[in-house]
């Protein structure tokens, strides 16, 4: 349901099911067909799903905010045949490179002939529908991964993978019918189709969806009228709430500026911020997942202080999504937590010395393969069978932490590894801070930067001694003194050569991961 509107039942969804059902039997979709659906978040998405399931066809979600290009290219290599679009995305449907596709409004799945006007089908009658027979081992969907490398794959996720990825993840977090989720992030990404779609359906609860984008003005009151028990989100979010309210707001006064870099009055500081902060939530959250991406290691350490309902998840597209997960008792700072039960994590080539080495995984999580993709698919499976994630980590005390992605490292100039993750950990932990991304140049390690200019000229406004200085030599400075700081914390081979101001925020997948290859 939309938040604040009409609940609909699951008796409603099992009927628009169905109904969906029969239509795509009768538009001539088989068992094998590749159906896309182009769409913001809404309660017809869902119905499409599993109405395209229903009958056997293989779902291709595609991520809104991919281009026209790419989503031509997705729907050309996917030999999709009929695609669900929402009106607001029916402009990046290119009719004239696609001609023969078969296009279904989301709103109300009329089909939209190419010259955009509605075609006149015949009405459906509601009789009895028959749900195809498929092997668990058959394809459900075929997710188009963003990465940060370039270059979409076709990731193939059978029934198995999907829902047994669901019923999975009550081993980590328990839901029942009491639960409400609020759904923020894309349902075709597979982190919120899983855990955010198929997990709460599985076991009745309820889901709530926004009419617009996540932005404060929409989001706050939706939290107060739904009050969510679980959400799921990406690092960003948090990250801007506590990068732009939380922190400004301590550091506004003297007293808790000095008092918060004092590790027991921050504990305190932080608890005091984590109650406001979980009110503003809608004050009934146990779960607040977060994944896609790594979570800033200062923002982990608030909500771990504040004594948030924090949960991380590690996992892939590939692997359905979930690996691992943090959650409860398992929380341990900077860790992405213990495996999910019935899937093995391994660290292959571990280093003697540290214990590091390539993360792993074999589960019925694990994919078929990437889409008409047979050398990339043997290039991440081990000759034993293992996917590998790529992610360089190693195991302490049961718990995995991850320490960088393995293609992201850098080799220094006496063949030293170097993971610009961690380097990019500490400069975000710097004050004015909003994000960073370290990249090699001609030998040299160089950090650009993006910082909270509106708490930079906040702060000046405020201090009348520094009123007189300039802005941009302040900011200057700033990143002189981030420079300092972050070589005094880093290893020798690690420090950085050169700051320099990113003026505008880094360009990010849908997940908000940054996109490493546009800066390289």
């Amino acid at each position: 349901m939309f938040a604040g509107e009409e609940a609909k039942t699951y008796g409603d969804l099992r009927a628009d099911v169905e109904h969906l059902g029969n239509q795509l039997r009768a538009m001539g979709v088989q068992k094998g067909m590749k159906v896309a659906i182009l769409s913001a978040n809404m309660p017809n998405w869902g119905v499409a799903f599993f109405a395209i399931g229903s009958v056997g066809g293989v779902v291709v979600p595609i991520l809104p905010d991919f281009s026209i290009t790419e989503i031509t290219n997705i729907l050309q290599h996917a030999e999709v045949e009929m695609v669900f679009v929402s009106e607001a995305l029916a402009f990046k449907v290119d009719r004239k490179e696609l001609a023969q596709l078969r296009v279904i409004c989301m709103e109300d799945f009329d089909e939209i002939a190419p010259d955009g006007k509605l075609f006149d089908n015949e009405p459906l009658t509601d009789g009895a529908f028959e749900y195809t027979e498929v092997d668990e081992e058959d394809l459900l969907s075929i997710i188009y991964t963003s990465g940060t490398t370039g270059k979409s794959k076709g990731v193939m996720l059978s029934h198995k993978n999907i829902v047994w990825t669901a019923q999975q993840s009550l081993t980590f977090q328990y839901v029942d019918s009491s639960d409400r989720f609020l759904s923020v992030l894309p349902l075709s990404h597979t982190f919120e189709n899983t855990l955010g779609l198929v997990f709460p359906i599985m076991y009745g609860c309820s889901i709530h969806y926004l009419r617009k984008a996540p932005t404060a003005s929409v989001l706050l009151p939706a939290l107060q009228e739904v009050q969510p028990t679980v959400m799921l989100v990406v690092p960003l979010i948090i990250e801007k709430v506590y990068k732009g309210k939380i922190l400004p707001q301590i550091n506004s006064k003297a007293i808790t500026r000095t008092l918060f870099k004092i590790r027991p009055f921050q504990k305190i500081l932080s608890r005091i911020a984590g109650k406001k902060l979980y009110q503003t939530f809608g004050g009934k959250l146990k779960f607040f997942g977060i994944g896609g991406a790594k979570l800033d290691d200062q923002v982990e350490r608030f909500l771990i202080d504040a004594k948030f309902p924090l949960a991380i998840g590690y996992g892939l597209t590939e692997t359905s999504p979930l690996l691992a997960g943090a959650v409860g008792k398992n929380v341990r700072y900077l860790s992405t937590g213990v495996p999910l039960q019935g899937v093995k994590l391994r660290i292959a080539n571990a280093d003697p010395k540290t214990g590091e080495g390539e993360v792993q995984a074999r589960g019925n999580n694990v994919m078929k393969g990437y889409f008409k993709e047979p050398g990339l698919t043997a290039d991440v499976f081990s000759e034993d069978g293992w996917f590998k994630t790529g992610d360089l980590g190693k195991f302490d005390k049961g718990s995995l932490f991850i320490k960088g992605r393995i293609k992201n490292m850098i080799l220094g100039a006496s063949g030293e590894n170097i993971y610009p993750e961690e380097i990019e950990s500490v400069i975000n932990r710097m004050e004015y801070v909003l994000e960073s991304l370290v990249v090699q140049q001609k030998g040299r390690l160089v950090a650009m930067v993006h910082l909270n200019m509106e708490e930079i000229e906040a702060r000046f406004q405020q201090a009348k001694e520094e009123a007189v200085l300039k802005f941009n030599a302040k900011v200057d400075d700033i990143l002189v003194e981030i420079q300092k700081k972050v070589n005094d914390e880093v290893n020798k081979f690690s420090r950085i050569q050169t700051v320099v101001l990113q003026p505008v925020p880094f360009e990010k997948t849908p997940t908000m991961k940054i996109k490493r290859f546009l800066y390289l």
